[in-house]
């Protein structure tokens, strides 16, 4: 999997204390050997190797959130119509 800028992240329960309780976490910035993110709700940013995001990725701990634009386009094209 592909680890790009913007990408969000859910944290899982057993390691929010690591991620000072925050619901996900957003990547900023990847270099290649580094990764750079931001927690939700302003409770902090970091960095971490990229190694070790793909190891919380492989453990589960982290799960990537995909949204789909095309649920939200529908939902918003309903509102109108009604």
């Amino acid at each position: 999997m592909s680890i790009e800028s913007g990408m969000k992240y859910q944290i899982s329960q057993s390691i929010k204390g690591n991620f000072n309780s925050a619901e996900s976490l957003t990547v900023t910035t990847n270099n290649g050997i580094t990764v750079q993110f931001t927690l939700e709700d302003g409770k902090g940013h970091g960095s971490m190797p990229l190694d070790h995001l793909n190891y919380l990725l492989k453990r589960a701990n982290l799960t990537p959130v995909t949204s789909n634009k095309r649920i939200l386009l529908s939902a918003e094209n309903e509102e109108k119509i009604g």
